[in-house]
């Protein structure tokens, strides 16, 4: 039996295959194995080296060997940061061994740009944030303000419209835009859960549900325009002047705020108008006045109960850091609290000394439990730190290397230039690519430009870093142009087409009140009208 079933080679198993595939096999995993390594990420993933071996072998520019290889380094950088061929913050980590390698800066000098004092304002205020987030003060915060927009005017749309849009733009104030998007759209989709869907809903209705995702998510970068920690925008641009002009005075918190806020407010009212025209219909409150009563807003808040005392010391520390943050540099004939230490101290120092607090203070619910425990913290955006890290670290890279002075001899073309058109047409361009990549990369790539343009132009440097740091916040018209759209655009409430006909007044309104403040209160605020 045994000699007859070699012969034959056929075998008794009634599981084997009745052909060979052993070959076919081998073929269809070469295949596959081949396929996956020929993708447009693992294009995209050596289009970073290839540009930079490219530009180091053609490219000759009029200034040091340095100057090249920052430039070549930039291209690399942001070939993977458009293209996210590899995670934005192993690629924002990358100064950290191409600048030695391509000798434009020693290991120790780009370390430190990972940690300074914006970064340190960066952290305090994030684990303030999630503390806000973990005992739901925006909740309690958003339920109240609608409960009393109910009180004074029942179901007026605009009003109800405002107190939500409000709410988000304060929260977004005092944290990080997208965080202060994804605090407060639960809670307004949880308001919305109470009127109708499908066939039965009426237009009104309709409209009303779409003006509220809108005005949350745009809200929320809005009101990040106003102070330092609202965006990581804000925080590039400020440590990016500090790299590059040591010697200026720095950009604390209240000098940004007392310009950041005027011009936070012209746009947030802008927003409001054009929702309002576009989305509040008069038969919108009457349609609305069946479905959203105060007994039901009063329920929620009964359910979230009084105060608890962890709640309110969360708040109370929030509060003393913003006091801190308004007054350690007031003017130059009233000093603030900073003069105390000599001017050792920074915006940071009281974001971290606060934050310190929430570990220490007790939350009393527990018996040895504190405010904020370090599990609580796992959620800080490190993207973001190592982003402005890598930010800070190509502006010193850029001025330290020699292209700077290079970028400055090419652009002379633009020395006469008038500023009024220079300003509107550098936030329009900013603004508009800004909605295919991310408003941070953005920055990070034009305000080094800027500056050199600025100085061939003569002109302040702040005259055209600030509008195109602000205009890469205008990112309004596409569900991919920040991390807030898409939180919006998951909900389906809105289409594509709103994000447009929405965003597209809100973004010249946008650059109109950027066009129009920063020539006269920019002057009076940042000084731009002295001499540097």
């Amino acid at each position: 039996m045994n000699s007859e079933h070699n012969t034959n080679g056929v075998s008794d198993d009634l599981k084997a295959p009745l052909l060979p595939v052993q070959a076919t096999t081998m073929e269809t995993s070469n295949g596959a194995s081949l396929m996956s390594i020929f993708t447009p990420k693992s294009f995209f993933i050596l289009l970073g080296p290839l540009l930079c071996t490219l530009i180091c072998l053609f490219v000759k520019l009029d200034g040091p060997v340095t100057s090249r290889n920052m430039l070549a380094v930039l291209a690399w950088m942001f070939a993977w940061w458009i293209t996210e061929a590899v995670p934005m913050p192993i690629t924002s980590m990358s100064p950290l061994f191409l600048f030695p390698l391509f000798g434009i800066a020693s290991a120790d000098d780009v370390a430190h740009s990972y940690m300074d004092d914006v970064i340190s304002l960066v952290l305090g205020s994030f684990i303030l944030a999630l503390a806000v987030e973990h005992y739901n003060i925006h909740r309690r915060l958003a339920l109240n303000v609608n409960y009393l927009d109910l009180l004074w005017r029942s179901t007026e749309s605009p009003l109800l419209l405002l107190g939500i849009c409000a709410t988000t733009a304060f929260v977004s104030m005092w944290m990080h835009n997208v965080a202060a998007a994804l605090m407060m759209m639960p809670v307004a989709t949880g308001i919305l859960q109470r009127l109708p869907s499908g066939p039965t809903r009426s237009p009104h209705v309709d409209k009303f549900c779409r003006a509220v995702v809108l005005g949350v998510l745009y809200s929320a970068a809005v009101g990040g325009m106003s102070t330092l920690t609202g965006t990581g925008v804000n925080l590039i641009l400020v440590g990016m002047w500090k790299s590059y002009f040591p010697e200026a005075d720095p950009i604390s918190f209240n000098t940004w705020f007392f310009f950041g806020f005027p011009l936070a407010l012209l746009v947030f009212f802008a927003l409001w108008a054009i929702l309002c025209c576009l989305y509040c219909s008069r038969g919108a409150g009457p349609a609305l006045s069946a479905y959203l009563d105060k007994s039901s807003l009063r329920r929620e808040l009964q359910m979230l109960g009084p105060m608890a005392f962890a709640e309110k010391m969360v708040l109370a520390v929030f509060s003393m850091l913003i006091v801190l943050w308004m007054t350690r540099s007031i003017t130059d004939d009233v000093p603030g609290w900073g003069a105390l230490f000599n001017g050792r101290v920074g915006d940071g120092t009281a974001s971290v000394m606060m934050a310190t607090l929430l570990f220490i203070i007790p939350n009393k619910k527990q018996k040895g439990e504190k405010l904020m425990d370090w599990n609580k913290c796992k959620k800080l955006p490190w993207n973001i730190v190592l982003l402005l890290g890598a930010g800070f670290a190509i502006a010193a890279g850029v001025r330290s290397s020699g292209l700077a002075d290079v970028l400055s001899k090419a652009l002379t073309f633009l020395e006469h230039a008038p500023y009024l058109v220079i300003a509107p047409a550098v936030c329009l361009i900013s603004s508009t690519v800004t909605e295919f990549t991310s408003n941070n990369s953005t920055t990070t790539l034009l305000v080094p430009l800027l500056i050199q343009v600025a100085q061939t132009m003569h002109v302040h440097p702040l005259l055209l870093m600030v509008p195109g740091a602000i205009g890469a916040q205008f990112s309004y018209l596409l569900p991919t142009g920040t991390p807030s759209n898409v939180v919006g655009f998951t909900t389906g409430h809105i289409e594509i087409k709103d994000m447009i006909k929405t965003g597209v007044p809100l973004k010249i309104a946008g650059i109109a009140a950027l066009s129009l403040l920063m020539p006269s209160l920019g002057a009076y605020v940042f000084g731009t009208n002295k001499e540097m």
